[in-house]
């Protein structure tokens, strides 16, 4: 594998309307996030993924994008942009944007001459059709339910094509002269010396151009619209020819929102001519997803369903490239919440995951408050914010669940969890604002915030700092970068196992991911314990005694 320049790397993912607030307007910002970079350095990271701050009307926080070319005054100024990449570059921070390219916002320049024009140039940047007899043009459903076709304002039978929200048209990447726009706007940024992009959403921008119907997989009728993506040929076009324009002059990172592909494609989404540089490995961390709602989702995360995504998806990859790993983003529950157990929730089983995710091959990305050990928080219905929490608790009682079955589903999976307010500390609103916080800061901030934790040798703040060192450290830097994953004691109950080997070099990972003791039968002498979450390790003759959620790193 041709070694690059972020294979060695930590990143971490900040959503920026709740990382930190610098004017006291209840919403964090760019200038608050520049605040915090000496504590982003001291803590290991060298790429930092920001969530969408370009301008947007915020229909989908932000991922409903009105102009590629300005920053949103909610998070700040260009000049704040400016300052924070060239303050990031002098602590070896690289910074990466997140994009939005598979639609943009209704509010977008383009859409309105579109609107003004759906024949002219710019209508031919989205997908106008002609409706059947005034009704939608085919039966696809969007990802936040209800039909991807909205009829075009003052037109009876003209319909506009979203994937998403009725406010976010999906761009017509069939269209040339809509490709090059977003490749100037991609090297225009990339100029200003951003290290790369996130590109949200992209797996949907090619389309089935026949628009023909799909068979019903619920009582509306509809079929879900990611199964076109599933079944069309051709994006790899658009992909490679991206790439070739917008990142490979600036060496750039790009990281694609790719999920569930096929092992026969894998190579060529991020082998060593793919289309981006890294995907995330969505596999292992959505193994609880047993449906496509909330009500059917397994909570909390099965073990062993786990253990054995994890497993096929380094298999799977093997020598072709690298997946960014992680456990939570802004799309998720709590990864504390959702792996662990609510009543094993503590520093030894926050600090295994943490091992376990951070020792495997990949980039691994943290999430903001991920490293303090941030979990769910306990919620009342008309405090939630996002938009699909709200669809999903309609159908929740659309299938017969009472309002208190349907909170509770939705209070454990709402994305709204892993957007609650970053907890610095145990003052008011923790720390996160002087204002009034734009979503409710998590009542247990007392306990589980960032200032405290600081001062505690024994905090899972200080656990990930020494984890990270160790993880970049010279001597096992290499092996833990570059190393085959080969998972051990796979039939074994609840012990999360694998080996590390680079050449003659080997590490051993062996976790007990569960509350009550256990014990594992080493297959090989080990010479050094070179890692822990307990302070002493115990073996007996050649059995590993492991008490609840204990990870041991071995070297042999």
């Amino acid at each position: 594998m041709k070694k690059e320049w972020w294979h060695d790397k930590v990143a971490y993912q900040i959503y920026p309307k709740s990382f930190y607030d610098s004017n006291g307007d209840g919403i964090g910002d760019l200038p608050g996030i520049l605040e915090k970079l000496d504590y982003l350095e001291e803590l290991g990271v060298d790429i930092l993924w920001i969530s969408p701050v370009f301008r947007s009307p915020m229909v989908d926080n932000g991922y409903d994008i009105s102009d590629y070319y300005a920053i949103d005054p909610m998070f700040g100024t260009m000049e704040d942009m400016d300052r924070l990449i060239a303050e990031a570059k002098k602590r070896n921070i690289s910074i990466l944007m997140d994009l939005v390219v598979n639609h943009c916002s209704s509010e977008h320049p383009w859409f309105q001459e579109a609107l003004k024009d759906p024949d002219g140039p710019y209508g031919k940047y989205f997908y106008i059709m002609d409706g059947k007899d005034g009704q939608v043009p085919n039966n696809w459903r969007s990802y936040f339910g209800g039909s991807v076709w909205e009829k075009l304002p003052g037109y009876d039978n003209k319909f506009y094509f979203h994937s998403f929200a009725k406010e976010q048209p999906d761009l017509n990447w069939e269209n040339p002269k809509l490709r090059e726009e977003i490749y100037q706007m991609i090297c225009w940024w990339m100029n200003k010396g951003l290290g790369g992009f996130r590109i949200d959403a992209i797996m949907n921008i090619k389309k089935d151009l026949t628009w023909a119907d799909l068979p019903a997989d619920g009582p509306d009728g509809m079929a879900d619209v990611y199964k076109v993506s599933q079944k069309v040929h051709g994006i790899g076009d658009f992909l490679k020819e991206m790439r070739q324009r917008c990142f490979d002059p600036f060496d750039g990172l790009g990281i694609g929102e790719a999920m569930f592909l096929e092992e026969d494609v894998v190579k060529n989404f991020i082998g060593e001519k793919g289309y981006f540089s890294s995907i995330f490995a969505f596999e292992p961390c959505h193994a609880y997803r047993k449906g496509k709602n909330y009500k059917e989702y397994l909570w909390p995360q099965p073990f062993d369903d786990w253990r054995k995504e994890t497993a096929n998806n380094q298999k799977m990859l093997g020598d072709i490239g690298f997946e960014a790993n992680i456990i939570e983003n802004h799309d998720q529950p709590r990864g504390s919440s959702l792996f662990i157990p609510k009543e094993d929730y503590g520093f030894y089983s926050v600090t295994a995951l943490a091992t376990i995710i951070l020792c495997q091959r990949g980039l691994p990305f943290l999430y903001q408050g991920q490293e303090i050990g941030m979990c769910n928080r306990e919620w009342k219905l008309e405090e939630f914010n996002d938009v699909e929490t709200m669809s999903q608790y309609e159908i929740c009682l659309k299938e017969g669940l009472s309002p208190e079955q349907a909170l509770e589903i939705c209070a454990n999976h709402s994305r709204d969890n892993a957007r609650t307010p970053m907890q610095w500390s145990h003052e008011i609103n923790a720390g996160f604002t002087g204002g009034e916080p734009w979503l409710p800061v998590n009542e247990n901030y007392k306990e589980i915030n960032v200032e405290d934790q600081e001062k505690e040798y024994g905090s899972v703040l200080n656990f990930y700092k020494r984890l990270i060192r160790f993880r970049k450290s010279e001597e096992y830097k290499e092996i833990l970068t570059y190393g085959t994953y080969e998972p051990r004691y796979m039939d074994q109950d609840h012990i999360f196992a694998y080996q590390r080997c680079l050449e003659s070099k080997k590490l051993t990972l062996i976790c007990n991911f569960s509350s009550q003791p256990s014990s594992v039968t080493l297959a090989s002498d080990y010479e050094n314990v070179v890692f822990v979450n307990y302070e002493q390790t115990t073996v007996i003759g050649a059995d590993l005694q492991l008490r609840p959620y204990e990870v041991v790193v071995l070297e042999n």
